[in-house]
């Protein structure tokens, strides 16, 4: 699929409803399966990742079924989930694959997980190193010649008995891995701890607390304590709240093309994500936050844009907040773009190791643009340019969602039409995005080829 864009003639205006944000999305749909009880989930959204976790589901034994705009799901309970008939096919999506990767390790059945080319070529050892020191069973195959590391397919399993119970420091931050291992200590005796070097998403501890998982958290150490537990998870239901993921690709748009007034109802404003919206107000942009509320065991609030952002200057990107930022860098990069001054970003080496080469592909993005962006083995440096618009430009989003929806957004304020090729991908996360910018206002069109 191609996306082709037209600068924006006038202000964006209009209220888009954001789809059920995909992190969260994956655990209601993964962590039902583990409920005593029937979980039902509003909100999910329809994105080809969340499919995955779906039918990952149903291979282990739940039941899905639709009941109004609601799913139920039916799950097996702990200890009652059935080998899948086949491997399962995780497609693009890492978390799904990860997130299996602790759910499995402990069952005493071998499971094999696989996905597309992009997810093949993903690291995994992050997630084997500690789920092997608990006893998991854990093959891959070896990554390139050196075999430093392991990538899909996986086979996991069988377990012989209960997992060993680990107290494990990430080298890195990842709420994947983090994620992988409280699963896996479902499956183990005693207490099973995790240490985060820096804050990530804590929506897996927020649902399984919300379950009634034995879970207990102190700063940045999370653990899961087995020792005298019923095993019994159970949940009535959950609300997946807008992702703000996806709703920064709108709210980017309304600040650098203007906005009579944007509001997108509903979404996650969870501390963990709100990081580009602290970058955003770090560089002079205004994003309203109107009608908070808990959403089950999120927060969410209405995101208001009004008015152009003008003045809009560099800043630096670095530590805990590239961390709660690190999905929505390559369209922060296209803001960057358009503000006065060098933004760096730092400490978001993870890009490296996302559907594409982040820092690569964002840079010979803006690249394409006009935009000077230079690499760093960490980050990225651009150089704004807001007195004149950005060259239109015909961009190759190497098959990644989030680098051909900013590139979208970078044609909004472009001297001409811009082009984006091999953004099939965007269905991933985000279906209905050139729907949703056209709504605003915005002339863009996809097309097959």
């Amino acid at each position: 699929m191609k996306l082709f864009v037209e600068p924006a003639s006038h202000p964006l205006s209009g209220t888009i409803a954001i789809p059920g944000d995909k992190s969260i999305g994956h655990r209601a749909l993964l962590f039902s399966l583990l409920s005593a009880t029937p979980v039902r989930v509003l909100g999910l959204g329809d994105g080809a990742d969340n499919g995955r976790s779906a039918r990952a589901v149903t291979q282990l034994g739940g039941a899905i079924a639709r009941d109004g705009a609601a799913l139920v799901i039916r799950g097996s309970g702990l200890d009652a989930m059935r080998p899948p008939a086949a491997g399962i096919d995780c497609g693009n999506s890492g978390t799904t694959i990860r997130l299996l990767c602790g759910l499995v390790a402990g069952q005493r059945f071998a499971t094999t997980l696989f996905g597309d080319e992009s997810l093949s070529r993903r690291p995994m050892q992050r997630v084997i190193e500690p789920l092997a020191a608990m006893g998991a069973v854990i093959t891959g195959s070896p990554a390139g010649e050196a075999a430093r590391d392991v990538v899909p397919p996986l086979t996991i399993g069988p377990a012989t008995g209960p997992l060993t119970a680990i107290d494990y420091t990430l080298p890195m931050a990842s709420a994947q891995v983090k994620s992988a291992i409280l699963l896996a200590g479902l499956y183990a005796d005693g207490v099973t701890a995790v240490t985060e070097p820096g804050p990530t998403r804590d929506h897996s501890e927020r649902m399984l607390a919300y379950l009634g998982a034995p879970l207990t958290t102190a700063g940045r150490r999370v653990a899961i304590d087995t020792r005298g537990w019923n095993r019994r998870l159970a949940g009535d239901g959950f609300e997946v709240p807008g992702d703000p993921s996806s709703a920064a690709f709108l709210i980017a748009a309304a600040l650098l093309a203007g906005a009579r007034e944007v509001r997108l109802p509903g979404i996650c404003v969870n501390p963990t994500r709100t990081g580009f919206l602290d970058a955003i107000a770090a560089m002079g942009g205004s994003v309203e936050h109107a009608a908070p509320r808990d959403a089950g065991p999120e927060p969410v609030a209405d995101l208001v844009v009004r008015g152009p952002a003008p003045g809009l200057r560099a800043t630096e990107i670095a530590g805990d907040l590239a961390v709660r930022a690190i999905d929505e860098l390559p369209v922060l990069a296209v803001i960057a773009a358009r503000a006065h001054g060098t933004t760096t970003v730092r400490d978001a080496g993870e890009l490296r190791v996302k559907e594409s080469d982040r820092i690569a592909t964002t840079c010979a993005m803006l690249r394409a643009f006009g935009v000077s962006c230079e690499p760093r083995p960490d980050g990225f440096v651009v150089e704004g340019r807001p007195d004149r618009p950005l060259a239109a430009a015909r961009v190759a989003s190497d098959g990644d969602h989030r680098i051909a929806m900013a590139a979208a957004i970078a044609g909004l304020v472009a001297d001409g039409p811009s082009q984006i090729d091999d953004a099939d991908n965007v269905a991933t996360s985000y279906p209905g995005f050139a729907a949703a910018l056209r709504q605003l206002g915005g002339a863009i069109r996809d097309a097959a080829g």
